[in-house]
């Protein structure tokens, strides 16, 4: 049987998720992946982890826009394993929302994936992390939480909400709980790209970062792996990896 600290990776079945898994496994953790419709992706990523390191990987399905599915998510990560040292929410939904068409189902969608969903798994969880004396939760915020992207109001406001809750909770869980959070850039653009999520004009994007180029997902992962396991005395901090482009937004 694996050994070493377990890890709940959100929406850890592809792109920037998939990588902090990766990363977090590489440093020995034994990792349990949460999925909502990506299954054969989970699926196929822990039989990888599994072939390097027998019984260190499975995978988890849940809706994180149910709050029962969310909290029971929370209970079989604690049973996979029998503990938990680090809680990653890395799950988001993305699109956009201008006002005149904000609809209550767009209110709920971003809201609930982005915000409720790891309130509620770090009130479940928080028990569990402090019990094993190192237990670590890292936010996946985004540089759009202070300066928001046009016509993404909704996704914003949860973003900058979960920016809150990060220095919230590091307050509430200290000593016993450290809670940071990451902010990335430039890194993985969304599928499909579009004029209206604001990612169509890369170069524009990649030209306002300081070191004037696009991140990997490694950057992300490295940032996460960082802060849940070798910054003991960080804590209610948001790491803004994105090369520099939050210092400018040009054009918003």
């Amino acid at each position: 049987m694996a050994t070493g600290p377990v890890a709940l990776i959100t929406g850890g079945a592809r792109r920037i998720g998939a990588e902090i898994v990766r990363g977090l496994h590489q440093r020995q953790c034994r990792v349990i992946v949460h999925y909502h419709r990506s299954a054969a992706d989970a699926e196929a990523l822990v039989a990888e982890l599994n072939q390097r390191r027998a019984d260190s990987a499975m995978a988890l399905p849940a809706d994180l826009n149910d709050p029962h599915a969310v909290r029971d998510l929370a209970d079989r990560a604690l049973d996979a394993f029998g503990t938990l040292q680090v809680l990653v929410n890395n799950a988001s939904s993305f699109y956009p929302t201008p006002l005149a068409q904000a609809t209550d189902q767009d209110w709920d969608a971003l809201m609930h994936s982005n915000l409720r969903a790891p309130f509620l798994l770090s009130q479940r969880l928080a028990g569990a992390l402090a019990d094993t004396g190192t237990g670590a939760i890292v936010n996946l915020v985004d540089v759009y939480a202070e300066k928001p992207l046009l016509n993404h109001s909704l996704y914003c406001m949860a973003k900058a909400g979960l920016a809150t809750m990060t220095r919230g909770l590091a307050r509430e869980l200290g000593p016993t709980v450290r809670v940071n959070g990451v902010a990335p850039g430039a890194i993985l653009w969304p599928e499909p790209l579009s004029s209206e999520n604001g990612q169509d004009q890369q170069a524009t994007i990649v030209d306002a970062t300081a070191l004037g180029r696009a991140g990997s997902p490694g950057d992300i992962a490295g940032a996460v792996a960082w802060l849940a396991l070798d910054a003991p005395y960080v804590t209610g901090q948001i790491l803004a990896v994105d090369g520099g482009r939050s210092l400018s937004f040009p054009g918003g």
